[in-house]
């Protein structure tokens, strides 16, 4: 073989490893950015997903906010119901006191038989029969004239200061 022809060969062979190499590293970037694309996919709807998780939870906890409130609120009109429960009972035993013709006793005992009345006057025999305040919420046996106490985790916006997040940490029933 002449010599021109063994440098021809080594040239084809080194512009052929050449070719093979920059091909190679195409293919790898290729698959690289294949890989990159597809990464960048996932964390977009891995944050929707988060996006998605944080509105059903601060919704929930509205709700949860709400129904406190509304209890609340129940609680305030089952006290000043009572209120006004045993201020009529009060002002039918003071006209029974003012009629001659009434035993005031006699119509105590069937003003609170009649209108369930579980005051302070009554002598403990109706028990059977459920107050005004049993009627409204129930018997209570479940017990829940306890207190909640929360512990709340704000996340605030930074410019404004606005909770953007709220989330309970810690809940707890004490009675």
């Amino acid at each position: 073989m002449s010599t021109g022809l063994i440098i021809a060969i080594v040239l084809i062979a080194l512009i052929a490893l050449a070719v093979l190499l920059l091909l190679g590293r195409k293919g790898r970037q290729k698959r690289l950015d294949t890989r990159r694309d597809k990464a960048r996919e996932i964390r977009r709807e891995a944050d929707v997903t988060r996006a998605q998780a944080d509105r059903r939870e601060a919704e929930a906890e509205e709700r949860a906010a709400r129904a406190r409130r509304e209890e609340a609120a129940a609680r305030e009109h089952s006290t000043a119901a009572q209120g006004q429960a045993r201020e009529a009972r009060e002002r039918h035993l003071d006209a029974a006191r003012t009629d001659p013709d009434a035993d005031e006793d006699e119509f105590a005992e069937r003003y609170d038989r009649e209108h369930g009345f579980d005051g302070n006057d009554s002598d403990g025999d109706h028990d059977d029969k459920p107050g005004l305040k049993q009627r409204l919420f129930g018997r209570g046996d479940d017990d829940d004239d306890g207190t909640v106490h929360e512990e709340v985790e704000r996340e605030r916006d930074r410019e404004s200061g606005e909770v953007r997040r709220e989330r309970v940490t810690n809940r707890r029933f004490e009675d």
